[in-house]
């Protein structure tokens, strides 16, 4: 086969399921018989991940690594993969194998033999995982689906595969606070969606626990739509109206009943209620100028501290 697929697999701490992802793709590999890279980089492990790396690639040549000066998230890594790919087909994985590697054979074949531009993931079920996090899962794609322009998919995964024209339009969008699932929707192209049964963990443990997969989804929020704003300006307008509505009613019960005003209790409650109101909107306001801040700043998504790819793109 003539073509050239890059895969890249962002690591973080995960010395213990390497040597099998490792194992596993590179069997899938050798079945297919092509031309391939294997992108490993290392987001700043505090373990023996970039040790483990370093041992892949001295006794393989497929094997390329990048290793940050310290943890830039995954976003920065799959990036700097994207970045540094050269393969005609592109794909992004997990080390834990919860990204089934022997499902690329058929994700190939679909490219190859179809119109399409990139082959996706989504889990069918979500089985092994609490059912507090399910609940909030399925509600965020539903919010983001209807008021974004983005195409995310309940239950989609990182995992796909990609023509490079699409990994192109991928690059071209530089934005500091990235979101890739829904970059990946926004680019376009068109995308066959391969459902497979959820796969735990072989060995390691999550790197998102609740409250990061909560912040992440507020970051892809506010990165992809400008709903919460649109409803701070709801939120106003609707206080206003209601505020001149209810002093109107006052003052015709004061001059026309001559009823006398009473309630300071209400009051204070109303008042407690409308604090907490612009609070709430001054702090929808102050994520996006936060955004805005970091954007300004165009500080690189990632610093390399080393690579064995020929002309990495080091700061990017």
């Amino acid at each position: 086969m003539s073509v050239k697929i890059s895969v890249i697999v962002p690591c973080y701490n995960e010395e213990a399921a390497l040597p099998i992802f490792y194992e596993e793709i590179t069997k899938v590999f050798n079945k297919i018989e092509c031309s391939y890279e294997l992108i490993l980089v290392n987001d700043g492990s505090k373990d023996s991940t970039l040790a483990s790396i370093k041992k892949f690639a001295s006794c393989d040549d497929h094997v390329k690594y990048i290793s940050f000066s310290r943890n830039f998230g995954k976003e920065s890594a799959m990036y700097a993969g994207f970045c540094n790919s050269k393969g005609d087909y592109v794909a992004v994985m997990d080390a834990d194998m919860q990204d089934p590697p022997f499902l690329l054979p058929q994700m190939l074949e679909i490219l190859e033999n179809s119109e399409y531009d990139s082959v996706a993931t989504r889990r069918e079920d979500r089985k092994g995982e609490p059912p507090i996090r399910s609940h909030f899962a399925r509600k965020f794609y539903r919010i983001i689906n209807r008021v974004s322009d983005a195409d995310v998919v309940d239950g989609a995964r990182d995992f796909r595969l990609m023509k490079r024209e699409m990994v192109e339009a991928i690059i071209s969008m530089s934005e500091y606070n990235r979101f890739s699932k829904g970059i990946f929707g926004w680019v376009g192209f068109k995308t066959y969606w391969m459902p497979y049964e959820n796969v735990e963990r072989v060995a390691g443990e999550t790197k998102w626990n609740f409250w990061k997969l909560f912040k992440y989804a507020i970051s892809g929020i506010i990165n992809f739509f400008q709903a919460p704003l649109d409803m701070v300006s709801y939120i106003g307008g609707f206080s206003t109206i209601g505020s001149l509505i209810a002093l109107i009613v006052i003052i015709v019960k004061k001059l026309a009943l001559g009823d006398p005003v009473q309630g300071w209790a209400s009051m204070v409650c109303i008042v407690i209620f409308m604090s907490g109101l612009i609070l709430f909107c001054l702090g929808i306001i102050g994520q996006y100028i936060a955004k805005i801040y970091m954007e300004t700043k165009n500080r690189p998504h990632y610093i390399a501290s080393e690579s064995n790819i020929e002309n990495v793109k080091r700061i990017k």
